[in-house]
């Protein structure tokens, strides 16, 4: 009996197809999850009806919780502390956005305080965080 040799020959190729399936599942899962990530600290934004505010840099997102306690993103300052840090970002990028998310039930004076320590800072792009009133028309 004679075995034939060139019947069985080695494949020397990776097959790439499933390797792009995974990447592609992947990049649609992170595309998904992406806009729910954001949320941080929890507070109970205001219901209004505006428009949405475009940027197309990640912008620093100062929150206000219930307690009046400052976040920037998800760390924690006092106030003179916020100006200090965002005066040092501000320092190493001028384009840089802030926007402030504060609980309903945190009072007006607060808001404008930390708006104004947000001004102080030098950053001139300040946007303020709310939830769409679905309920008028």
């Amino acid at each position: 009996m004679e075995v034939r040799r060139k019947d069985r020959r080695l494949m020397s190729q990776i097959n790439v197809t499933p390797l792009v399936d995974v990447m592609l599942v992947l990049l649609i899962i992170f595309m998904v999850t992406a806009p729910m990530m954001q949320a941080g600290i929890d507070v109970s934004l205001p219901k209004v009806d505006a428009a949405a505010i475009s940027s197309s840099e990640e912008p620093l997102v100062v929150s206000i919780d219930s307690r009046r306690r400052i976040f920037l993103n998800e760390r924690r300052f006092s106030p003179s502390e916020l100006s200090a840090k965002l005066a040092a970002i501000h320092s190493a990028n001028r384009e840089k956005m802030v926007l402030l998310r504060a609980d309903e039930t945190v009072p007006y004076g607060v808001i404008m305080e930390t708006m104004s320590n947000i001004r102080k800072a030098g950053i001139e792009k300040v946007g303020m965080v709310t939830e769409p009133d679905s309920g008028r028309r």
